[in-house]
């Protein structure tokens, strides 16, 4: 059985007081304590010893109680000492611990971290297609897990103590650091600096480095050109977003029936209105046609069931007499307010 190992910051902690020689000073701050409380005790032994230790550390770290005093000359000037030492090495002990932890920080900040988040989400790329991803994930009460942001950017760009950030392009090294092989979704953006081609290509290169990592995880990838959605499915790709082609088609769309894009706009957006949701049967509409299904969905909570997701395949307003199975997922729109 092998041993369990320490949280990652204590490590560094470690590691950072070995580099730093802070075991050292903690060394010598011991060793003085002990010294002038016996030189004390042996002065002035009316006080047991224990309690010239306690005035040695309090006297050290310069919070002076004044509790226990030594009333000898020889041991008043023994405390004048041990004040001075005090005000030295303890002003450089915790002078390093807060570089320690400024320094923990600036890792954060500049994508230098290696994190330990499970069931987390991987976003892929910054530009405002990112953004705006970002912003409905934190509207959307469903997806309550940590983000991850993998950039290639100076620092973090965003404030959200729930956002993690990685510094570098989408690299097996650079997903090890993010924890690829613990995460539940990573969504793969295109690098807007590429022309369509490399873009579309380089899409195409992450999401094989995602799934040679973690089958596991839901890969959603955004494709500038239709063509190269069938290298994305022999990637593994869960889901292949084209996003020209479905601007293209929503436009077209809303020419020839005015308001589509209304309609689309709202259950697609988790910050008002009603919204998408993927919901499991209940023990009861198992077996059970879709029509009535349907129609008690309605009755019962006023969603609306638009499609059933049977494994990978996903049917789309199903035959009213279609019956449903257990395993089977009901999407729906629904109002996120009604619980």
């Amino acid at each position: 059985m092998s041993e369990s190992k320490p949280p990652l910051w204590v490590q560094r902690l470690f590691s950072f007081l070995r580099r730093e020689n802070l075991h050292r000073i903690l060394i010598f701050l011991f060793l003085l304590s002990l010294l002038s409380a016996a030189s004390l005790w042996s002065l002035e032994p009316d006080k047991p010893l224990r309690d010239w230790i306690w005035w040695s550390i309090v006297t050290l770290t310069t919070v002076g109680y004044g509790d226990i005093t030594p009333t000898s000359s020889l041991g008043r000037i023994i405390g004048v000492a041990l004040m001075l030492c005090g005000i030295g090495v303890l002003s450089i002990f915790t002078a390093t611990i807060a570089s320690f932890f400024l320094e923990l920080k600036l890792r954060s900040q500049r994508g230098m971290d290696q994190l330990q988040l499970e069931g987390h989400f991987i976003l892929c790329e910054w530009n405002q297609r990112a953004r705006e991803v970002l912003r409905e994930l934190r509207h959307d009460r469903r997806a309550t897990a940590p983000i991850v942001l993998l950039a290639d950017i100076d620092s973090k760009p965003v404030t959200d103590d729930d956002v993690y950030f990685i510094r570098g392009d989408v690299t097996e090294e650079n997903l090890e650091r993010a924890n690829v092989d613990t995460a539940a979704t990573v969504i793969i953006l295109g690098d807007d600096k590429l022309d369509p081609s490399s873009r579309d290509a380089k899409v195409v290169l992450s999401t094989l480095t995602v799934e040679t990592l973690n089958r596991d995880a839901y890969t959603i990838v955004e494709l500038v050109r239709e063509e190269n959605a069938r290298h994305c499915r022999r990637a593994h790709a869960d889901e292949i977003i084209v996003g020209n082609e479905f601007s293209s088609r929503l436009i077209a769309s809303a020419a020839v029936d005015h308001g589509i894009s209304k309609v689309l706009s709202e259950i697609l957006s988790a910050r008002s209105g009603n919204e998408l949701q993927k919901v499991a049967l209940s023990a009861s509409q198992t077996g059970q046609p879709f029509l009535e299904v349907l129609t008690e969905m309605k009755r019962a909570n006023s969603s609306t069931v638009v499609a059933v997701q049977r494994g990978n395949k996903v049917m789309t307003n199903p035959a009213a007499d279609l019956t449903l199975e257990a395993a089977d997922l009901l999407i729906v729109i629904a109002d996120p307010s009604a619980g």
